[in-house]
């Protein structure tokens, strides 16, 4: 522990030390400010029971100054079941005390501490003072009131909340006058304007490419507007919008005339909440709802939970779990509160309140500590005030009686006390699925090993994952620690919950294949057949889309869910009733035009991917072109033939293999020097030559305006740190190339940079620049001067005089700070943008954009594989009603929870059919073509017009006769083979199959696709 505090301290005096190794992926969510505001924070966490823990997991992933544990209680068998610090030696000891050692070890950044007390102990004023957030879990009101009396006064953000059953509550309150300083989290939106009126309403037009994306009461300020210039840095002025494209400012009446060009910048503008102490809002409450389908549920649980916990002070106490004795006195306490409750679900409160289980906690958790993290960083919008959460559809359909929710003294007796032991019995056969083990998989992981999933006799989860463990994935990927960076993912997550609940041990295998075609050896007929269901926790489309695939074959229910920041979905795939993952995608991502890229860049995002491609250009393709001329016999002849660049592609590899190769590092730095010149001062130059400053279009408009920004070109400097990167970067990269040692002295590269005469250069006439994607680049598709190609070809040295000898490409890795890979990238984006007067990005920001990275942050992940697993227990329980089931949506930062019913699948029709996604026509032993064409004729009155299997047509009623007549008899597996020319694999026991046909008028038919089992 000395270690974590020297850490600490460490991190509170110098603000640089955020490690941005560890922090990647939530630096991108959060922001440096804010994680510098979070180092400072200590935090209270009073109850560690499964909340308390979920809570301070979050917390101390997401780095703080520190987290101070209270709860002197002793550890229970029960608190097994959703405490997964706990083991079943800790019985008997303190649960602060216990819990402390492993949770510090998630980061040894923050110190965990132990705030002392004795059992039966309950918290005071006295303790939580010198916290800057203090959150109590699962104490009474009477013990709320008292610290929030205090914490209200003293303005501190004081946090209270609990889980009971399939319910959950939490209560915020920051203070009478919090500040939050970015109530949405989202990047301030920009754009180009094209003309501002001079007005009492100044009326603002942007450049009709892009919506301007603002709204009513946004601020927005501006930058290079010529004209009218007092708009230029202007306090943020108050936006009202017109439309998509245009938006009022107030009165510009008084200001110069607007001449051309401007860009707007929104500004993120404070905000002042109010919030009510506890003993205020439980009067006058303002309640978050968390599901419109449940509009009025918030009233009656804000009198429920009140209810419970007089029940408690009087009975010393919770409400037995479905005693109807117990429920009709809480009934009759809340009715006190609030005369309008609905009964039901105040009873169903009472008969939950005794059980806890590890999705609501997941849920709640993941919700809370994002709240913690808002008091403390000022970032995101608080929830105001009282937040009521419940799962009720969660429940079986068979309801358990009180008997079978009684205590049998096993970790599971929580879940028990909810669901019944039958239902536990289910919990504990199920068969599940996990594909990948990255943050959302381990969360998954840890739920199933609390919840008991798979830990009976017949019970089997898989986890697959071929990734192994990286530094950024310990940020939020909680079951990996230092120690395991460099190991199979699926292996350490398997271990780590089979030791946190040793009931899964022999129930829980681990595989490295990741699923896709070429594994359908592994998980084949017999694999699927020995499962119940899948949940996804992928991070790309294709295998998503491939998994949902395989569900619909196999017609097993898919879990799947994601998250981008703070904002998270869900979404529950049931055979026979919704439609599938595939059904409904999100429309492709936007593309750059290349010309942009390549000669009008007008943001920094057009840099950042400028400069990637640069990477590839320099350190990558150079390199693959000169390994295949050595170790490919035809590659000029044949490769080089079709690309339309021959000659190009020749010189480049007589460059990199004759001319240019270096012999030392000296001559790699003299090759980024010259580099720099030809990007950065030369191509500028050209550039304005052909289409100088004061060009203009063919209509009459000055051709540099509006999203064309004319560049300058820039003179070398080795003072200039951006100028010196560029050189260290793009020289260590060249040397790799050549297996040369590298140098990071800026001494030694400012003396040789500075020493190399750079030869004299002169803009060409007749160059023509590509000024939309819509003309032809420049050389494409042009002739190659056979000439040209053959004197360049003849520099080229025999690849057998170079036997053995290869260049190494650079395999571009983001995350490895010491590569050199980021910084060329930093520093080759940023002189562009100094070309093109474009404010210029920090290694941070170009990193994200250059590496695609997806902002995370453990919190959301916490939240959404609850959301999950409270869908998976409707599975277990195999519920078939569409409005049984809920995909959710959530944005942490607003907060904001949607939920919806699944979408139904789509039927479809043939004859008098209905049938949907799901269904399919099946053939048994291996039919030949013609009786699988006559089947069609026989049954419906269709005729086959084609036949294919995969990317192979097998048949089509135009294939000539005697090709039909040699297909015709064959099996269908033999025809398989005849046509793809390749052997079924000897897995394969299955082939899918479509046809077209058409009835008997010639119209075409849909009809569902086939199985043909072989």
């Amino acid at each position: 522990m000395a270690d974590a505090s020297n850490l600490a301290t460490k991190m509170d005096v110098d603000e640089a030390a955020i490690d941005e190794g560890l922090y990647s992926r939530q630096l991108y969510v959060l922001g440096h400010e804010a994680m510098k505001r979070m180092a400072v924070s200590n935090v209270l966490i009073v109850g560690v029971q499964g909340l308390g823990a979920e809570i301070a997991k979050n917390v101390v992933l997401a780095g703080v100054k520190s987290v101070t544990l209270y709860d002197p209680e002793p550890v229970t068998v029960q608190n097994l079941g959703t405490q997964f610090f706990l083991r079943q030696e800790d019985i008997g000891k303190s649960r602060a005390e216990a819990t402390l050692p492993r949770l510090a070890e998630l980061n040894a950044y923050v110190p965990v501490r132990l705030l002392p007390g004795q059992p039966g102990q309950s918290i005071s004023v006295d303790l939580v003072k010198g916290y800057q957030v203090v959150v109590l879990c699962g104490v009474p009101y009477s013990k709320q009131l008292e610290i929030n009396d205090w914490t209200h006064e003293n303005g501190i953000p004081f946090i209270a909340a609990e889980t009971r059953g399939l319910f959950g509550s939490v209560f915020n309150d920051f203070g009478p006058r919090f500040t939050c300083v970015d109530p949405t989290g989202e990047q301030p939106l920009s754009g180009m304007i094209v003309s501002v009126d001079k007005d009492q309403e100044g009326l603002v037009t942007c450049l009709d490419e892009t919506r301007h994306g603002l709204e009513d009461g946004d601020f927005v300020t501006f930058t290079e507007v010529q004209g009218m210039e007092e708009l230029n840095g202007c306090k943020p002025r108050k936006v009202t919008v017109k439309g998509p494209y245009t938006f009022t400012i107030g009165d510009t009446s008084g200001l110069s005339d607007y001449i051309r060009g401007g860009i707007f910048n929104q500004v993120k503008m404070p905000k002042i909440i109010e919030f009510k102490s506890l003993r205020e809002s439980l009067n006058l409450p303002e309640l978050f709802i968390s599901d419109f389908a449940k509009f009025d549920r918030p009233a009656t649980l804000h009198a429920g939970f009140q209810a419970l916990s007089q029940f408690s002070d009087q009975n010393n106490r919770l409400p037995r779990a479905r005693n109807t004795e117990d429920a009709s006195t809480v009934v009759e306490l809340a009715k006190k509160i609030d005369a309008e409750i609905d009964e039901k679900i105040v009873t169903e409160l009472s008969y939950q309140a005794a059980g806890n289980i590890s999705p609501i906690v997941a849920v709640i958790g993941g919700f809370v500590a994002q709240e913690v993290l808002k008091a403390l960083s000022a970032k995101f919008h608080p929830v105001v005030q009282h937040l009521y959460f419940d799962s009720l559809e969660s429940l079986p359909s068979t309801l358990p009686t009180e008997q079978e929710c009684q205590l049998t003294g096993t970790r599971y007796d929580d879940q028990i006390a909810v669901f019944g032991k039958a239902f536990q019995n289910k919990i504990a056969a199920h068969r599940q699925f996990l594909v990948g083990s990255g943050a959302i998989g381990c969360e998954m992981l840890k739920n199933w090993s609390m919840m008991g999933l798979a830990s009976g006799p017949d019970g089997i989860i898989h986890v697959t994952d071929l990734d192994t463990i990286e530094k950024s994935n310990l940020n939020r990927q909680f079951l990996f620690r230092p120690r395991d960076v460099g190991k199979f993912k699926a292996e350490v997550a398997a271990a780590a919950v089979a030791e946190m609940n040793p009931d899964l041990k022999g129930h829980i295998v681990s595989k490295q294949e990741p699923v896709g075609q070429a594994t359908e050896n592994v998980y084949d007929d017999t694999f699927f057949a020995g499962i119940d269901g899948v949940t996804n926790a992928l991070d790309n489309v294709t295998a998503r889309l491939y998994m949902d695939q395989r569900c619909v074959l196999y017609k097993k229910p898919l879990l799947e869910s994601g998250t981008l920041g703070t904002k998270g979905n869900t979404q529950v795939i049931v055979p026979h009733l919704t439609e599938s993952y595939a059904s409904s995608q999100d429309p492709p991502e936007k593309q750059t035009p290349s010309c942009t890229i390549k000669n009008f860049p007008n943001a920094i995002t057009h840099t950042i991917e400028w400069s990637r491609q640069e990477f590839d250009a320099l350190f990558v393709k150079p390199a693959e072109s000169v390994n295949q001329y050595l170790s490919e016999p035809n590659f000029l002849e044949s490769t080089l033939k079709y690309s339309g660049q021959q000659t190009e592609q020749v010189e480049q590899i007589v460059s990199y293999l004759v001319t240019n190769k270096p012999l030392s590092f000296e001559e790699c730095i003299i090759w980024a020097r010259l580099q720099f010149e030809e990007k950065y001062n030369n191509s500028i130059r050209q550039l304005l030559f052909s289409l100088p400053k004061d060009s203009l279009t063919n209509t009459g408009q000055p051709f540099w305006s509006g999203p064309k920004r004319a560049p300058d070109p820039l003179m070398f400097n080795s003072s200039d740190p951006i100028h010196l990167d560029f050189i260290i970067a793009a020289a260590n990269l060249h040397a790799f190339n050549y297996g040369l040692r590298g140098e990071t002295d800026p001494a030694l590269f400012k003396k040789i940079a500075d020493s190399v005469i750079v030869p004299e250069f002169t803009p060409k006439s007749g160059v023509r620049v590509q000024i939309n994607d819509s003309e032809p680049a420049p050389g494409a598709g042009g002739n190659t001067d056979t000439d040209d190609l053959a004197e360049v070809t003849g520099k080229l040295p025999s690849p057998s005089s170079l036997a053995g000898y290869r260049l190494t490409p650079v395999d571009f890795e983001k995350d490895d700070d010491s590569n050199h890979h980021i910084d060329f990238i930093t520093a080759a984006s940023n002189l562009r943008a100094m070309n093109y007067s474009i404010p210029v990005a920090d290694r941070h920001t170009t990193k994200q954009i250059a590496g695609k990275i997806i902002p995370a942050i453990a919190t959301t992940t916490s939240l959404v594989t609850g959301l999950v697993c409270l869908e998976l227990y409707k599975i277990i329980d195999g519920k078939n009603k569409l409005e049984d089931f809920k995909n959710g949506f959530v944005n942490l930062a607003l907060p904001f929870f949607g939920f919806s019913e699944p979408v139904a699948a789509k039927k479809n029709k043939y004859g008098e059919t209905e049938w949907t996604l799901w269904d399919r026509f099946e053939f048994n032993n291996d039919p030949t073509l013609k009786e699988f064409i006559q089947w069609f004729k026989v049954h419906f009155n269709y005729d086959v017009s084609m036949v294919s299997q995969g990317v192979s047509m097998l048949w089509s009623s135009f294939v000539g006769k005697k090709k039909s007549e040699e297909r015709l008899p064959m099996k269908f597996s033999k025809l398989v083979e005849h046509v793809s020319k390749k052997p079924i694999p000897p897995h394969a026991k299955q082939l899918l199959t479509e046809v077209m046909v058409m009835d008997e008028d010639g119209e075409d038919v849909e009809v569902p696709f086939i199985v043909v089992r072989i």
